[in-house]
């Protein structure tokens, strides 16, 4: 059940990510609301450690796989914290599920490894429809809208390239690390490249900060970026790398009705539509259908054998 219950929580963090991040703007600067969620992060963590009595730079060399990971945070983050000024928050979610592709890209021009088959290369192909659909949509609502999309698609790209050098690292040096020490180190070596963005595009320090910006950046630093990234690491421990690949199916639809409810962010059909190609593209890119999915989701807690069968009966009874 503790596998279960870790699961639902990184999906309902990363669902949340996206308004949070708009919201941790309503008085700070995109780079500064960005600093303070990494710094604070990065300091709450260390504190960790200390009290544990861990080792950040045990492993010889493992400094590589800390900068292959910062990439995710600098310069990723402040693209991000910069396109949601542009996109409704549900959005940012729908384009940046594009990264099971872009990481399939990624590894076959890095590692050299093709991920791709006919049906990835159709699902591939929905997936940019998808795009296009929502990226003319929003262009029509809004002129600045493009900014916010291809900045999210900017992020894909470094987010993908940063996962993809990480695991490029970790052969090279035969090293697997910690995932809490890997997540340390990434923060450590973006810090001072956030510092200068800060430096360069924003420079003072804010005379107020509203209590809106306080929750969520203190939101964001302890569940977005510590708790939910060591529970992300801990299913995919516990689980198969499909069903925890699905995470990046639920979180957009989610993030949709999170931003819909909570922000009242207007929702076209044209998203919709939109939306629903890229999540559909994703379905036939993962091979992976919904009743298979909850069965491994079920199959990875704590439930009795007697009850799994009965589920499974009932999956080939009506599939």
């Amino acid at each position: 059940m503790a596998i279960l219950v870790a699961y639902f929580f990184v999906v309902l963090i990363w669902a949340t990510t996206p308004l949070a991040i708009q919201w941790s703007s309503d008085s700070l600067s995109f780079i500064a609301a960005a600093l303070l969620r990494m710094t604070f992060a990065l300091a709450l963590g260390l504190l960790i450690n200390l009290l544990l009595r861990r080792k950040l730079f045990a492993i010889s060399k493992v400094w590589k796989i800390y900068a292959a990971g910062a990439i995710g945070i600098f310069p990723n983050m402040p693209v991000v914290y910069w396109s949601a000024q542009f996109i409704p928050s549900g959005l940012v979610a729908v384009i940046f599920a594009m990264s099971p592709f872009v990481t399939g890209l990624m590894t076959m021009l890095l590692l050299r490894q093709n991920p791709f088959n006919p049906r990835r290369l159709l699902a591939l192909v929905m997936a940019f429809a998808g795009l296009i659909i929502i990226f003319y949509q929003q262009l029509q609502l809004n002129d600045h809208a493009v900014y916010g999309v291809l900045g999210i698609l900017l992020s894909c790209f470094l987010f993908s390239f940063s996962s993809v050098m990480v695991k490029k690292a970790s052969m090279q040096l035969h090293v697997n690390t910690d995932a809490f020490n890997q997540t340390l180190g990434a923060l450590l070596f973006s810090l001072p490249g956030l510092l200068l963005g800060w430096w360069l595009l924003d420079g003072h320090v804010p005379s107020m900060v509203s209590t809106k910006s306080w929750i969520a950046v203190s939101y964001l630093a302890t569940l977005g970026s510590l708790l939910g990234i060591t529970l992300y690491f801990y299913v995919l421990a516990n689980m198969s790398a499909t069903a925890v690949s699905l995470i990046t199916l639920m979180t957009p639809i989610l993030a949709l009705m999170l931003g819909a409810i909570a922000a009242h962010e207007s929702l076209s059909w044209q998203m919709w539509s939109g939306a629903g190609l890229v999540i559909i593209a994703l379905l036939i890119y993962l091979d992976v259908s919904v009743q298979v999915f909850l069965f491994k989701i079920l199959r990875s807690s704590s439930w009795r054998e007697d009850h799994l069968q009965e589920i499974k009966n009932n999956f080939i009874k009506y599939k």
